[in-house]
């Protein structure tokens, strides 16, 4: 009997391990407008699909360091301006077809078109021309030496698509990767499943579905209720308290490479004058937005550019919160009775309730800021592209992306012939001192000329069941990395 007995737990023991579970379920609060990361500017299109879908010639680590991706290796000239890229030999998109050096020159003569709609075209423009040299080398030749173009190659806008699926790529994204598209129910949930044939390291986990819960009430039931392995970016901080004492859980905090603005038109009037937008600074309690709508979280910046960075200057003394001062500066500007403008919000919960917030704060100096809320394809119809707005707010997740202020039609439309000279001069620096004494000086030009309303960098707070391990705890990039996630056993 004894020994039926035993027979019978170490049978039930078995099969316990034989069926340890190989699949998540990763709640977030933002679905993406579209599945093509080169083609559309939302960061919950990355959060689904960076390094889990597509895969670039290098790519980011969950430290931020940038390591080889679908280049094994590169060789770069000694004047810097060609890269020679070496690629992993066997490498096949998820619809059988070869992925080689000619997909490599399609993606990146693609990103850089004069008609591209990629929405850091930028990272691009030093291409002057792509040359296959056999199906697994390719040479990119620039127009100078850029000490950022391996960074600038990992970013999700980077990855390298096929001209076989390029035509539906928007809602059947068909990528390298170690996951493979299979379902997108909008409004609802998408799910991945493991590539089998991945030429790299295969994930642990079979499949993978992401849901999509927008309002923070509904994400916090989803989590007590266990409905979510993961929910990752979760929107209600105030709950976090409750998380970390309950021990079915655990809970990552970190930092992104998101900094949270109050985005300014400057084209519009009257934020054409630096007058206004140094007023709108003033007004606003940058801690009071930090406490009210992240419950602390967050930490603030004068400038746009991540704390955490080692070449982060600290101008917060610039835009102090100070009403009196800022309803000088408008009687100054000739709007001594104020003004009225939008305010058009995203989802996000920082930009919902910040907003609220803010619009407070601009009413006490007589900006009269009327709230639109909008979902996130509204806001890149509205905001992003067709620039129809006086205020709004989001946090620019993407990494090292000071960049974009010396695009003057970049949604802000902020043109200054000295920044752009900056950044051009930044591009073929590669020395790491004079780079960053370049990045002192183009930080504290955007904070001089108040081009936008400095908030905060957003943090990120993750709660997974405590069995998960592998997530990232910070953001490099805005992605939920599956690679290589698994279940403690």
């Amino acid at each position: 009997m004894k020994m039926t007995l035993f027979a019978a737990s170490v049978c039930a023991l078995v099969a316990g391990m034989a069926s340890a579970q190989t699949d998540i379920t990763v709640g977030l609060q933002l679905e993406p407008p579209n599945l093509d990361p080169t083609g559309g500017a939302s960061q919950a299109i990355d959060s689904v699909l960076y390094s889990n879908v597509f895969e670039g010639l290098t790519r980011f680590q969950g430290d931020g360091s940038v390591v080889p991706g679908l280049a094994e290796s590169w060789d770069i000239s000694e004047d810097g301006t060609v890269y020679t890229f070496h690629l992993h030999d066997g490498v096949v998109f998820h619809d059988g077809t070869s992925m080689d050096a000619e997909d490599v020159k399609f993606s990146l003569d693609r990103a850089r078109a004069e008609d591209s709609t990629n929405a850091q075209k930028g990272l691009f423009a030093g291409i002057t021309d792509v040359t296959v040299v056999d199906p697994l080398t390719v040479k990119v030749t620039l127009d100078g030496p850029n000490g950022s173009f391996l960074f600038n190659m990992a970013w999700g806008d980077a990855v390298i698509v096929a001209p076989e699926s390029i035509e539906t790529i928007a809602s059947n994204p068909v990528g390298t990767g170690a996951f493979v598209f299979t379902d997108w129910v909008q409004g609802d949930r998408l799910e991945l499943t493991r590539n089998d044939s991945y030429w790299g390291t295969k994930a642990a986990l079979e499949k993978a579905t992401f849901r999509f819960i927008s309002d923070p009430t509904a994400a916090f039931a989803a989590v007590m209720a266990e409905d979510v392995d993961v929910f990752s970016g979760f929107p209600a901080p105030e709950n976090l308290p409750q998380f970390e004492a309950d021990p079915r859980f655990q809970v990552l905090v970190g930092n992104t490479e998101g900094e949270t603005i109050l985005s300014t038109n400057n084209k519009m009037p009257p934020f054409d004058n630096v007058l206004v937008r140094e007023a709108v600074a003033h007004a606003i309690d940058r801690q009071s937005v930090i406490d009210g709508a992240m419950y602390g979280l967050g930490t603030p910046i004068g400038t746009h550019f991540a704390p955490h960075n080692p070449d982060y200057v600290d101008l917060l003394a610039n835009s102090q919160y100070d009403p009196e001062k800022s309803k000088a500066l408008l009687a100054q500007a000739g709007l001594a009775d104020g003004f009225t403008t939008t305010l058009k919000l995203p989802p996000p919960s920082y930009a919902r309730r910040g907003g609220e917030i803010i619009a407070s704060q601009l009413r006490a100096v007589g900006i009269d800021a009327q709230i639109t809320n909008l979902e996130w394809a509204q806001w890149i119809e509205e905001v992003f592209k067709a620039k129809d707005f006086g205020l709004s707010i989001v946090s620019h997740t993407e990494p090292m992306d000071i960049g974009v202020y010396a695009n003057p039609d970049y949604y802000f439309q902020y043109d200054n012939p000295e920044f752009q000279a900056l950044m051009e001069e930044l591009n073929t620096t590669t020395e790491p001192a004079a780079r960053s004494a370049l990045f002192a000086k183009a930080q504290t030009i955007l904070s001089e000329d108040y081009v936008n309303g400095y908030l905060f960098e957003l943090a990120i707070a993750t709660i997974a069941k405590a069995g998960v391990q592998g997530l990232w705890a910070n953001q490099p990039t805005a992605a939920i990395d599956l690679t290589a996630v698994s279940w403690a056993e």
